[in-house]
């Protein structure tokens, strides 16, 4: 009888370290906001920089090809021409 209890303790304990292991890795991957969303901020920034540069020099029509050059130019960089892994040290 006390060996059934041993090895049903024994078991639930080590069901229970199995369920807690997930929970754990979890946490550790929490990224912030700026890692979720970096690329879509870059992007519209480069946008924003663009219709800012365009309407100060072309008015209505120079902010919409500013725009369209800024946001090409920055989605260029994010997701094509910026090194995504660096190494450590």
């Amino acid at each position: 009888m006390k060996m059934k209890r041993l090895i049903l303790a024994l078991m639930c304990f080590v069901l229970l370290a199995t369920m807690a292991l997930p929970a754990e890795a979890q946490r550790r991957r929490k990224r912030s906001f700026w890692k979720k969303h970096r690329d879509k901020i870059t992007t519209v920034a480069g946008a924003g920089a663009g219709a800012l540069i365009g309407g100060v020099a072309g008015g209505k029509k120079g902010a919409l090809i500013g725009t369209a050059v800024g946001a090409g130019g920055s989605a260029l960089y994010t997701y094509k021409l910026r090194k995504r892994h660096r190494r450590r040290h």
